[in-house]
C-alpha cells in the first residue's frame, strides 16, 4: 500500500489526528449532553435537609467535570502529537552537529598553553608566599618614590 517509510509515517499521523479528533468530539457532546440535562432546584424548609440532598449531586457533578477534562485534555494531546507527526514528515527537521563536523575536520594539536577566554572569571589565586613578596616589593616601591 505505502511505497516509502514517510508514506507509513505519514497514514499514522493521519490515523493519530483522527482518533485524537474523535476523542475531543466524544468529549464535546459528552459535556454538552451534561449541560442540558434537566436540573431542578430543591426547595424545603430545612437548610440541613437542603445540604444533604444538594451535596450528592454536587459531588457527582464535580466527579464528571474532571471526568470531562482529562477527556478532554487527552484528546487534545493525541490530536497534538498526530499534528505533530504529519509535520514532521512534510518538513524533516535537520540536525547539524557543527561542533562534531569542526573536531573531525581540524587535526589534533598539542595545545600547551591556553589562552583565556573573555567569560572566566577574573580571579586570580596565588599562594601566599607570592602574596608576601608582591606586598613587600609593593612597600619597597613606596619608599624609593
Amino acid at each position: 500500500m505505502f511505497s516509502s517509510l514517510k508514506g507509513k509515517i505519514a497514514f499514522s499521523g493521519f490515523a493519530v489526528l483522527v482518533v485524537g479528533i474523535i476523542l475531543l468530539l466524544f468529549t464535546f457532546f459528552s459535556a454538552y449532553g451534561f449541560l442540558t440535562a434537566g436540573i431542578s432546584p430543591i426547595s424545603t424548609q430545612d437548610l440541613i435537609q437542603t445540604f444533604g440532598e444538594a451535596l450528592g449531586p454536587l459531588i457527582a457533578a464535580a466527579v464528571q467535570i474532571m471526568f470531562l477534562g482529562v477527556m478532554g485534555w487527552i484528546g487534545s494531546l493525541i490530536t497534538l502529537r498526530g499534528v505533530a507527526i504529519i509535520g514532521i514528515t512534510k518538513n524533516p527537521p535537520i540536525i547539524q552537529q557543527k561542533s562534531a563536523i569542526k573536531e573531525i575536520n581540524q587535526p589534533q594539536t598539542q595545545q600547551t598553553k591556553q589562552e583565556p577566554r573573555i567569560n572566566d572569571p577574573e580571579m586570580i589565586v596565588m599562594p601566599l608566599e607570592q602574596v608576601e613578596q608582591k606586598s613587600q616589593s609593593r612597600k619597597k616601591n613606596k619608599r624609593s618614590k
